[in-house]
């Protein structure tokens, strides 16, 4: 069979049935061939948004998504999107078409290996015809069993050629190795020493099984739970969830955390947004770190301890290290009846009294967010763009579980953010998607209401509309400099939206709301934007302290 054919009966044997994309000459077989075989293919406005798209329904799917380009402009486009997965360690094959080998004069001649390792992402190649399967399969299982994002070069003579099919590749996934008593001891007699342990799990515990691992073993010590922003959600319902942690972390989850004897990161990086800079962890707290990758160990600060492992695999082999006896000697750990009901009372971010700025103009975003967190549906996935008005969203709209969240922040790249949307709104047609962006970030990747829009997708977007860069805004505006570079006129958005086939609506007030109250009660097949006109007179606090730690 001919070598494109080969390419996409190997993947969809292997499990992969969602590709997204921008056809070109370059990837217009493979991605026929992938259709063929039953793949579902959702085009694109712009290979950025394909990437976007394919990193968001991999996050909310867990398993590898597809993403095909044309050779040359198609990969450098979709650059921004890939570096994103990259940074996040998403499951995402790149089926990036490459100019033949003999075309050396090719206006779409690239070097995809080096633009491939400068994202972060691993680079991979169909070499000849007669391995271009075994190579193949060698992109799938790594991006599947590493969390990695490869990207796969296609050139245009070997998709061409003709190959032998060597049969059906094994679709199983490579076991984990089995966690030791050995890798669990430092870590146990660690737990068994803590007065106030604190749990703070990422995006390597992305997993109901790790939900239920971690609960137990902090069960048996007495733990306070915390996540980092990639895994906002995981601990929903439990009276111990302390919800994120760092820059968006509630006043009182940061007196808790930072109060915290030990702490111990599960699947977490402990970066600086984790750790509000390093303020979160005391000077005498004992840190410990368990992740899949011996790399990410003590890569952002030291750790006393570090265990390279499964997740869900180490924290069971510890919990059965320490028996049921550990409370018996430590009390309760860090949990006590009066503050189960100080965090059943104050650790949401609307439950910390703050003073209305709206005027009559415009909206304070925190009684935005607020009034929408009541009216939208409980099972929701909230998908987050970067840019200053982030934290709103992410401190006040509340999601079920860990899948609820959508957070593309790996790059901090503005106009990713309705394109993870519409790949998390494909991953799981069965909950309401909210879009939330800023206003530079809506029109950076606008292209996409199209795509939500064709393919009738009922979804919610909020942009919180400041009529600037608001992080710039607010970090250079206080010294003086000028600021016409990053401020600009008035934009109609809900106008664009609905030039688009949105429904849409302008909202300088809560009241103006209540045509999306309407809308969620009819839930029609296409999107509705609101356009949230909102106080921009501060910056938020949590792009102060990111841009005092830089």
């Amino acid at each position: 069979m001919k070598v494109s054919d080969a390419v996409a009966a190997a993947l969809t044997d292997l499990g992969a049935d969602t590709v997204f994309g921008v056809v070109g000459s370059g990837n217009f077989h493979v991605t026929n061939a992938l259709i063929a075989r039953g793949a579902r293919y959702v085009a694109a406005r712009h290979e950025c948004g394909a990437a976007s798209m394919a990193d968001g329904w991999a996050r909310l799917t867990g398993r590898p998504a597809l993403l095909s380009l044309h050779q040359g402009p198609g990969i450098t486009n979709a650059l921004t999107g890939i570096t994103e997965a990259a940074k996040s360690r998403t499951p995402l094959v790149v089926l990036a078409a490459d100019v033949s080998a003999s075309a050396v004069t090719s206006n779409f001649r690239i070097d995809v290996a080096a633009i491939t390792a400068a994202t972060g992402a691993m680079p991979a190649r169909l070499h000849s015809a007669g391995f271009a399967v075994d190579d193949t399969v060698r992109a799938y299982r790594m991006a599947r069993d590493e969390r990695r994002t490869v990207v796969l070069a296609l050139p245009l003579d070997v998709q061409a050629s003709e190959c032998e099919w060597p049969g059906t590749p094994d679709p199983r996934p490579a076991p984990l190795r089995p966690a030791t008593p050995g890798q669990a001891a430092d870590l146990a007699r660690v737990l068994v020493r803590a007065a106030r342990p604190v749990f703070i799990a990422g995006r390597g515990a992305r997993s109901t099984q790790a939900r239920a691992a971690l609960e137990g073993l902090a069960d048996g010590c007495g733990a306070l739970l915390a996540t980092s922003a990639a895994a906002k959600g995981l601990f929903r319902g439990n009276p111990w969830d302390l919800d994120v942690s760092g820059g968006f972390a509630s006043p009182l989850a940061a007196e808790l955390i930072s109060g915290a004897d030990v702490i111990v990161a599960w699947g977490c990086s402990l970066n600086m947004w984790t750790t509000r800079h390093g303020s979160l962890i005391g000077a005498h707290t004992t840190v410990a770190q368990v992740d899949l990758d011996a790399r990410a160990i003590g890569a952002h600060r030291p750790v006393d301890v570090g265990v390279t492992g499964d997740v869900t695999l180490i924290a069971n082999a510890t919990g059965d290290l320490l028996g049921a006896h550990l409370l018996d000697e430590h009390g309760t750990g860090y949990r006590s009846a009066a503050l189960r009901k100080r965090l059943a009372a104050g650790i949401r971010w609307r439950d910390v009294p703050y003073e209305d700025a709206s005027d009559a103009e415009r909206i304070d975003p925190r009684s935005l967010t607020i009034a929408l967190d009541d009216m939208l549906p409980d099972e929701r996935i909230v998908a987050v763009d970067s840019g200053n008005f982030m934290g709103y969203p992410s401190m006040f709209l509340s999601v079920p579980d860990q899948d609820g969240f959508c957070f593309t922040q790996a790059y901090q790249s503005i106009g990713l953010g309705l394109a993870s949307a519409i790949g998390s709104a494909i991953a799981r047609p069965d909950r309401l998607v909210v879009a939330t962006l800023g206003d530079g970030g809506a029109l950076m990747g606008i292209s996409e209401l199209e795509t939500a829009v064709r393919l009738a997708l009922p979804m919610v977007i909020v942009v919180y509309d400041d009529q600037a860069y608001g992080a710039e805004v607010h970090h250079f505006g206080p010294d003086g400099y000028p600021l016409d570079t990053v401020q600009f006129p008035a934009a109609d958005l809900a106008a664009i939206a609905r030039g688009f086939g949105c429904d849409a609506v302008t909202a300088r007030s809560v009241a103006d709301l209540e045509p999306v109250r309407e809308w969620l009660q009819a839930r029609p097949p296409r999107p509705i934007l609101i356009d949230a006109k909102v106080t921009a007179e501060r910056g938020a606090w949590w792009l102060e302290e990111a841009f005092r730690g830089h």
